[in-house]
């Protein structure tokens, strides 16, 4: 190598530059993704267990108290890490957004 090539190289200490506030943005946001994904799930199956008549009253109710709470609790945590719905859907290239 010519010494033109590596004065123009920058130097390597073997060390990585983290951003600690940025991997626990990015770690924040990983984890609310996957828990919206579950949650938009869960309230999947709920409604087509209600449809399909296989709950009683008191369940409904109970699933339903059970929802909102967990939609509360959600934006709760989305307003903690200052995230919102969209930086929770992951694009995922050709197979669309993921929420």
């Amino acid at each position: 190598m010519s010494s033109t090539n590596l004065e123009q190289r920058p130097e390597k200490s073997g060390r990585i530059n983290l951003d600690t506030e940025g991997a626990e943005q990015g770690l924040a946001q990983l984890v609310l993704t996957v828990m919206e994904l579950l949650r938009e799930l869960v309230e999947r199956q709920a409604l087509r267990r209600v449809d399909g008549g296989t709950l009683t009253e008191e369940e409904i109710e109970k699933l339903g108290v059970s929802l909102m709470n967990l939609e509360t609790k959600m934006d709760e945590l989305k307003e903690t890490f200052e995230l919102n719905d969209d930086d929770l859907n992951i694009d995922l290239g050709p197979l669309g957004n993921l929420l």
